[in-house]
């Protein structure tokens, strides 16, 4: 019986459907670890995670096959052995499995038991359950894979242990949701908690689509002390030590323990990796966004240039007749500050033209909000040429304030590739700027320091669609609309229950009206970094035509 163990944590990023690049990730990963006794890669490693239905596609399903078997035949090297996510077919069933390569070989499968059905997660749509999994013995310890969710409920960590699991590896699919690492960790303290033994949580890292993976993978003993912390955002592979107690105990030696992010750097470094991740991997050049002098756009930019660098990054002033020489300035010196590339596009031609093309159609009616979305529309077309024509993908800014309530414009401020704004309310908006002037994210491809004016911050904001308007004349003020979608959205209150929380009675009717009859307008937004637990669109799907009220 061996006392000593090495196990090597790859804590990495693949390319959804990459399987040669992502079975060239692990090959690399494997050879930084050539002194442990096994490697561990996170859910579904070797196509991605999640694969949705893409991993319905037998070919998919017999490439991912075909590499985990050339990848076994690496392990005839007498290096470590490897447990590696992938998708399996046995028996006409599709699986959530780890395969465990050893001596030249697929030495043994492990099933996922409980397959997630909420949120994100929909894997009882494509997965077969699998049976009880029993522990897999591998150099001489019987190790535990229970996969993501499987450490949720308390069957299958019990069941393993009762089967005499020593270690606990469990490989991650696990979104980011801020403050999610504190239930994590409550998470696996519990299971050890009822079972004794130690636990490896190994998370994937990186962005797909709308999800983001934050890594912040952890080892604790069975005494719940956590014995490493892996970092947030960051690739790596790391070697745990481990050596048998006094009582045949595993314990795992001290390791690195990285310091937990506070809120507003947690979401930042969120929006980066995922606005980088969706860039890269559908191989955009970079990115191009109006910079209108306002709030949105400026952070929205900000975190552009940390995420991609400021020569992938391509803002654009349009103005109208209505944008103030404020916002002129302060989109000017918001892309000097980030060191952009900056140009200037009049619309106001361009809205002319459309006044006379409609005259005779709209003759005989009073100018209203139509005329205001026409100068949104127009600027929406000309990002969207500018990106047809030298590639880059159009970034849009609407907040999830304005999501919500349906102050944006459909084909106009609402177009575009990807929104990094999507699930960040317009309070937090504020906040993230005052912290990314006070703090230089980890990373970060753009300047340190400063990079928003503060008039930026401080000014009222404008969509500056008419004289003298601001979001306020037709929006409660924000710390009032954000707390009532706090109520109505994230935590689904009723009527009562908002107003009971001192809301005034007309206002929450008036928001959940508006909540309500903007449906239709967020099915049709691009996609955006998920941040909260009810996000537009992967979380909370609502129906568009929809006639139930509950403030009556």
């Amino acid at each position: 019986m061996t006392d000593r163990y090495r196990i090597a944590l790859a804590q990495l990023n693949p390319v959804m459907g990459d399987i040669a690049g992502n079975l060239a990730r692990a090959r690399v990963a494997r050879a930084k670890a050539m002194d442990a006794d096994v490697i561990l890669f996170p859910e579904l490693f070797i196509v991605g995670y999640s694969p949705e239905d893409l991993v319905l596609k037998p070919a998919l399903q017999a490439d991912a096959r075909a590499a985990v078997e050339e990848l076994a035949r690496d392990t005839a090297d007498g290096g470590p052995a490897i447990l590696i996510g992938t998708p399996w077919v046995e028996h006409a069933e599709l699986y959530n499995a780890v395969a465990l390569l050893d001596g030249g070989k697929v030495a043994g499968l492990t099933y996922k038991y409980e397959l997630p059905n909420y949120g994100v997660f929909d894997e009882k749509r494509v997965f077969a359950r699998g049976p009880t999994p029993e522990p897999m013995t591998v150099r001489g310890v019987k190790l535990g894979v229970p996969i993501c969710e499987d450490i949720w409920k308390q069957d299958v960590t019990i069941w393993l242990a009762d089967a005499g699991a020593e270690i606990f590896c469990v490989p991650n699919g696990s979104p980011f949701e801020a403050g999610k690492e504190d239930v994590r960790l409550k998470l696996a303290a519990a299971r050890i908690h009822e079972t004794g033994v130690p636990l490896i949580y190994l998370n994937q890292l990186g962005g797909q689509d709308e999800v983001v993976y934050d890594g912040a993978s952890f080892v604790l003993n069975a005494d719940g002390t956590i014995a490493a912390a892996l970092p947030s955002w960051e690739e790596c592979v790391t070697i745990t030590e481990w050596q048998r107690d006094g009582s045949g105990k595993w314990v795992c030696a001290p390791g690195d323990k990285f310091v937990a992010e506070d809120r507003s750097s947690q979401v930042y470094h969120a929006m980066m990796l995922a606005l980088r991740d969706y860039v890269n991997k559908n191989r955009f050049p970079g990115v191009v966004l109006g910079l209108s002098g306002g709030i949105d756009s400026a952070i929205s930019a900000a975190v552009a240039v940390d995420a991609l660098g400021p020569t992938r990054v391509r803002c654009v002033m349009l103005p109208s007749r209505y944008t103030s020489r404020e916002s002129l300035e302060d989109a000017d010196a918001c892309a000097r500050m980030l060191g952009v590339t900056y140009e200037t596009i009049e619309i106001e031609r361009a809205v002319e033209a459309m006044g006379e093309t409609l005259a005779a159609p709209f003759a005989g009616t009073k100018s209203d909000t139509t005329e205001e979305n026409l100068q949104s529309r127009l600027r929406g077309v000309i990002l969207m040429a500018l990106s047809n024509k030298f590639g880059p993908m159009v970034l849009t800014t609407g907040n999830k304030s304005e999501m919500s309530v349906g102050y944006a414009t459909l084909y106009g401020d609402m177009c575009g590739g990807y929104n990094v704004l999507k699930d960040i309310y317009k309070t937090e908006v504020f906040r993230l700027c005052h912290w990314r002037n006070q703090n230089s994210p980890a990373g970060a491809l753009g300047p340190r320091g400063r990079v928003i004016p503060e008039r930026i911050i401080e000014k009222p904001p404008s969509a500056e669609l008419k004289p003298d308007q601001t979001d306020q004349d037709s929006l409660p003020p924000y710390d009032v609309l954000d707390g009532i979608l706090e109520c109505l959205v994230e935590q689904e209150c009723s009527f009562e229950e908002t107003v009971a929380k001192g809301y005034d009675p007309a206002t929450v009717k008036r928001v959940e009206h508006l909540l309500y009859i903007s449906e239709y307008k967020r099915r049709q937004a691009p996609p955006g970094v998920k941040i909260s637990s009810r996000n537009f669109g992967r979380d909370r799907r609502y129906p568009i035509t929809n006639a139930f009220r509950d403030a009556r």
